[in-house]
């Protein structure tokens, strides 16, 4: 008689929901794993790609590495030899002991990022880069940090936001710069739903008219880098409609009087022009934003353009001017942060242990620092697959080609960045230790509960660090930290007072009894104890004092802007060597608006070529106003190892780097359409 059992778990992705998981077993071996009925975000399913990935690629036996590899061909050839954990550790810890023992430590580089987030996987490989003074590529400049500078400069903090519980007291709700409907699946099929059946106008803002665009109560699909010059022409209606919170500006805001001037200069008409959204919409989704409380949730596609903190630093002047923060229903969200659930993140990196200091260059200077000698020896990647997806592709590619380039792979499966390493260690996935998990959206707890063991000699990402630190001769007590002893102490840091075994029981826990209300004392960490519209601070990093009502020129003729958002089938790459999520995806396209698509003689279907400075790629048309003029779509997360031309569309995207931070401007990527 076959024997089931039930165990609770979390999706640790990259990914607003966090969603709570039963995996069923039988006869001890993983039957399915689904969504579970009693998560307040799941509510029983899970989303289209990760109910996909997790019943099929995860639990491949033929794709998930099992034991170490050594390469014995070419450098992006893809061939290897099984070794011993012994062999594979030996060499790393040899190669790496040569270079710190030559004063080399800075030319190891370590490039990770969210593969998964759960807490202990996703954090504790960092004690090691830490004790050996090591480079690290700074993971958010590939991503957000543009944004988290910007709200740290007018807030204090990037990473305290609103408790999405709060939606009950909203009367409006802006998301601005995100795509719900492929990013945060959940939150858009039931909390934007739901915050909308009570009463709640749901505002959004993007060039993209994606699902939950098309959903809203009013659609702002302004030109893309225009976001500044439509955050002015919003103040501008609340200061016209007498609108604005001055009991508030002259409490809690410095700087909002200078910012005036440019306010009465953005009319909701200029903006029209600059932005392409009619004037009515304008004067519409400002009064109802103005009216409160509101909510307003930053996207971060938003910030990843060349002037992205700029932006935020605009919008967070809409925030101060309507008074939308410091009480129930109002706020804004970029992320919620594990300190808001009394966790330490030195806690879990131990930045103590880098007794020499460390290094961090930008993301957008990987390609470079990996073709220089003097700034790179080994190469060490974990939890990312950098070959699909870090900009400057082709060049970066070219660069791990490098004999000279000692490289570590960390991964569950084989990928574009595996075919070039020197060495191969194989993960386990979160189905396969025990973890927690903090939603970036949600102020919760939630465990990551171990339901299967490793396949093979697979091991999790702390115990193969610990392993590695044990074979350079490292004798740090807290690089050897158990992974139970560490959870207990990460839990005791919240306001949970269970156990681990506890949590495991109910999945996840809220751990406020009621919405936390952001900035309830309305004190923010800057240096004048307010908000700060105007900014010494940004002048001295060489920014304007004030944000700016800036657009961006529209690309000049035969140019067009390329957009690169989430896929609906894709976590950014995870989940591209699943044979069903693949067939999903279909061929790779650009999204064309018709007039562009008519006006350069392209129908549905056809190839087009797209090509800039930075290199090209081969794509098959699709058309509709999903996108607008001047303006293409290409999803980004593809494999380029199983794309035409073995390319993605990071091929197209260059090292520039945004207005703060140091950070990614993926979305000012620019190209030439072009007949093959």
């Amino acid at each position: 008689m076959a024997q089931s059992q039930i165990i609770k778990t979390t999706c640790p992705r990259d990914c607003y929901d966090a969603c709570g998981i039963t995996v069923t077993k039988r006869n001890g071996v993983i039957a399915n794993v689904l969504g579970d009925p009693d998560h307040a975000i799941t509510r029983g399913a899970l989303c289209g790609k990760c109910a996909i990935a997790y019943n099929g690629a995860w639990r491949d036996p033929a794709l998930r590495l099992t034991t170490p590899l050594k390469r014995v061909g070419a450098k992006g050839k893809g061939e290897f030899t099984a070794v011993t954990w012994d062999e594979a550790l030996g060499e790393i810890a040899a190669k790496l002991g040569r270079l710190i023992g030559t004063g080399k430590s800075r030319s190891i580089l370590h490039t990770h990022y969210t593969g998964t987030v759960s807490l202990i996987g996703g954090t504790f490989p960092i004690r090691l880069f830490n004790r050996i003074g090591a480079t690290e590529v700074d993971p958010d400049t590939v991503c957000n940090k543009a944004g988290h500078a910007a709200l740290e400069l007018v807030f204090g903090s990037s990473a305290e936001g609103f408790d999405p519980r709060s939606a009950k007291d909203a009367n409006c709700i802006i998301v601005w710069g995100a795509n719900p409907s492929h990013s945060a699946p959940h939150q858009d099929k039931h909390w934007l739903k739901d915050a909308r059946a009570a009463g709640a106008k749901i505002i959004v803002v993007d060039p993209i008219a994606h699902d939950t665009a098309k959903a809203a109560d009013i659609h702002l699909k302004l030109r893309p880098g225009s976001d500044a010059a439509l955050a002015f022409a919003l103040l501008h209606v609340v200061r016209a409609r007498g609108l604005a919170d001055e009991a508030f500006l002259t409490r809690h805001v410095l700087g909002s009087e200078e910012l005036i001037p440019a306010i009465e200069a953005m009319t909701p008409a200029r903006a029209a022009e600059l932005c392409g959204v009619p004037a009515t919409l304008i004067e519409e989704a400002a009064m109802a934003y103005a009216a409160g409380p509101s909510l307003l949730w930053l996207g971060q596609g938003v910030q990843r353009q060349p002037q992205g903190g700029n932006v935020f630093r605009a919008i967070a002047a809409l925030i101060a001017f309507t008074g939308n923060l410091g009480k129930k229903g109002a706020g804004f969200c970029y992320l919620n942060g594990a300190q808001l659930r009394g966790i330490d993140p030195a806690s879990l990196t131990a930045p103590e242990l880098a007794r020499d200091g460390t290094g961090s260059i930008s993301h957008m200077d990987l390609a470079a620092a990996l073709e220089d000698p003097d700034k790179s020896l080994a190469f060490i990647n974990w939890n990312n697959n950098p070959a699909a997806s870090s900009p400057e592709q082709k060049r970066l590619r070219r660069a791990l080609t490098r004999d000279d380039l000692f490289h570590v792979a960390i991964d569950l499966f084989h990928t574009d960045t595996t075919n070039y390493a020197d060495i191969v260690l194989p993960a386990a996935s979160f189905l396969e230790f025990d973890d927690l998990v903090l939603s970036y959206f949600d102020l919760t707890v939630s465990a990551q509960v171990k339901a299967a063991d490793p396949p093979g000699e697979a091991l999790p990402n702390q115990e193969i660090f610990r392993q590695l630190a044990r074979a350079m001769g490292c004798d740090d007590p807290l690089l050897f930290e158990r992974d139970d002893d560490l959870i207990a102490r990460l839990l005791a840091q919240t306001p949970y007072r269970g156990n681990f075994a506890d949590l495991a029981k109910l999945g996840t826990v809220t751990v406020f009894p009621e919405p936390r209300i952001q900035f309830a004392d309305l004190a923010f960490a800057t240096p004048s104890g307010r908000i700060e519209l105007a900014s010494a601070r940004a002048e001295q990093q060489g920014l304007p004092r004030l944000p700016l009502p800036h657009a961006d020129a529209p690309p000049e003729h035969g140019r067009l802007r390329i957009l690169s958002p989430a896929s609906l089938w894709l976590m950014n790459s995870s989940y591209g060597n699943d044979k069903v999520i693949r067939r999903r995806l279909g061929p790779p396209t650009l999204t064309l608006h018709p007039d562009d698509a008519a006006q350069a003689g392209f129908a549905a279907g056809d190839p087009v070529r797209i090509a800039n400075e930075t290199g090209e790629l081969t794509l098959a048309i699709a058309i509709s106003d999903t996108a607008q003029p001047g303006m293409g779509i290409v999803h980004k997360g593809r494999w380029p190892g199983s794309s035409l031309g073995d390319a993605n569309v990071n091929a197209l995207v260059s090292g520039r780097k945004s207005d703060m931070a140091e950070s990614t401007a993926v979305h000012g990527t620019e190209v030439r359409l072009l007949h093959p």
